[in-house]
């Protein structure tokens, strides 16, 4: 078989990539999705994250792995890349009922230091919507120390990045999960556990203990719960070496409802909530004045309209959600905007409203204007 220089060096880099050794370990942020259209499929991951890098690294790569649980065989049909610096693979036979198949990419690292955020977009036999992939990290030009990576935030020797976190969305009935590298700065093993957990959250570290002067990675998984909708923080309190440190790190997320397991006919009765508008224009006015008004819904669908929670940018936004629409049914969503703690100048503040429509499981509303 003729092979071209081309080729030569995509299978290298295909070979040679993994885990980078530049001290840093390479974290996979994990979203367990499950998608349905025809077919049921359940992710490991959607994110992964390399972390730090550097350019003498040379290409890396990372596996995405995808389970089938359809009745029915189903294959992965083609996977594009956004951008020529990525390479691809991925299992070509179909995948059976039951079993897994991957999807392979390889970050060439031609491009020198800087970060770097790519897509691969899946498209699967069964599924009308292909399926994004994201992988991203960092490099550098050179290598950096563990304390020049992880010091900023330590607690002791246990090096951090930041102290907050953000899990990709959580859909009623499943998990999620998201991963952070850690590091131990010390010179000695760092055991690791923690205290006053939130309810529906663990977090682990891998390894652990944490050898001395290396790094673990740590490891969110949320549990959804129908008491908790929208946006939630979820925390817990670091325990080195057995003592409790007192500081708090956190880990929030989205829920929303889960609509995967209804049939094209369940949609097409379920409810569809109409704006009339969504975006609330209150013009010019002096701070510190409380401003008042509603958003007016139409529910056009088939089964009643249910908000479950309304978010909002900042506390000085309060929303109050109106009782079950029925079809055909309209309904206001008040708000209340006290003024008086926000900065003069433009103000655009949004309130994000968490329904129980498959068409729109989230609906984004405005409040703008100018303070002066």
């Amino acid at each position: 078989m003729k092979m071209t220089f081309c080729s030569i060096i995509s299978i290298f880099a295909l070979l040679s990539c993994g885990s980078p050794n530049s001290g840093t370990t390479a974290a996979a942020m994990t979203a367990v999705e499950v998608i349905t259209e025809d077919a049921l499929i359940e992710w490991d991951k959607v994110i992964h994250d390399f972390g730090d890098i550097s350019v003498e690294d040379g290409p890396v790569c990372c596996s995405f792995t995808l389970t089938n649980l359809s009745d029915k065989p189903i294959a992965v049909y083609e996977v594009v890349s956004s951008c020529g610096c990525t390479g691809v693979s991925w299992t070509k036979e179909p995948i059976q009922k039951g079993k897994s198949g991957t999807i392979t990419a390889t970050y060439k690292n031609e491009d020198g230091p800087n970060a770097f955020d790519k897509t691969l977009t899946v498209y699967i036999s069964g599924i009308k919507k292909p399926v994004i992939l994201r992988i991203r990290g960092v490099v550098h030009e050179k290598k950096k120390s563990l304390n020049q990576l992880y010091g900023e935030q330590r607690l002791g020797d246990f090096g951090m990045k930041k102290r907050a976190f953000e899990a990709p969305v959580l859909r009623q009935g499943l998990k999620v999960s998201t991963t952070a590298d850690v590091a131990n700065l010390g010179k000695v093993p760092l055991s690791v556990s923690f205290a006053d957990i939130s309810p529906n959250l663990s977090i682990t570290v891998s390894p652990n203990p944490i050898p001395a002067g290396s790094t673990a990675v740590m490891t969110f998984t949320i549990s959804a719960d129908r008491n908790l909708w929208g946006r939630n923080s979820y925390s817990a309190v670091p325990v080195l070496g057995g003592r409790k440190t007192g500081e708090v790190i956190s880990v929030s997320a989205v829920t929303q409802e889960n609509f995967s397991q209804l049939s094209k006919e369940e949609k097409a009765s379920a409810p569809w909530p109409m704006f009339t508008t969504s975006t609330f224009e209150f013009g010019t006015v002096r701070r510190g004045r409380v401003i008042k008004g509603e958003f007016v819904v139409d529910n056009r669908g088939k089964a009643p309209l249910h908000f479950f929670k309304a978010d909002t940018e900042t506390p000085s936004l309060t929303v109050t959600l109106p009782a079950d629409t029925p079809p055909s049914g309209k309904a206001k969503v008040a708000f209340s905007l006290d003024t008086s703690a926000l900065p003069a100048g433009e103000t655009v503040i949004m309130a994000s409203l968490v329904t129980n429509s498959p068409l729109r499981p989230v609906v984004n509303l405005f409040v703008a204007g100018f303070l002066e």
